[in-house]
């Protein structure tokens, strides 16, 4: 073989084993990742079958009025969160943030049981009354709800 063959198919070892070690890289950084991504969904997106239970994911929506209560162990809360459309049911065992109130927009990270409760690890509320997390507002924007500030009746 000369020396022209031989550098180019060094060079080719090279190349190849390269872009060998990206892809076993990338593999692993994927797989590292997957157990940490959590998707956002709203009422609706449930209600439309796009989750399945035991699935990690986060849910946001406004707390459904009238739908507070506390379980009989008193330590689970219970109520709906919906986005005019659809409501889903959440169990959350724990102490609720102190802005959390009916009407309030949140966002709970947790899993849909086999009986189509959301049972929530965590729930976080607004931070402010003009504050809406864009979660909670694209999703509502998606279901067709979503009005401007001060349209919703929520605010006070």
């Amino acid at each position: 073989m000369n020396r022209a063959k031989l550098r180019k198919r060094k060079r080719m070892t090279i190349v190849l084993s390269a872009l060998i070690m990206f892809g076993i890289a990338l593999s692993l950084v994927l797989f590292a990742f997957e157990d940490n991504i959590v998707f956002f969904y709203g009422p609706s997106d449930i209600a439309a079958k796009k989750v399945t239970a035991g699935q990690n994911f986060r849910l946001g929506g406004l707390v459904t009025d009238g739908s507070v209560k506390k379980a009989s162990d008193n330590v689970t809360v219970l109520f709906n969160v919906g986005d005019g459309v659809e409501d889903v049911q959440v169990s959350y065992k724990g102490i609720l943030p102190d802005l959390f109130r009916e009407g309030q927009g949140i966002v709970a990270q947790g899993k849909l049981n086999d009986d189509g409760i959301f049972v929530a690890s965590e729930v976080l509320a607004k931070h402010d009354e003009n504050y809406m997390p864009p979660e909670v507002v694209e999703a509502m924007k998606r279901a067709g709800t979503w009005q401007e500030e001060g349209e919703i009746g929520h605010d006070n």
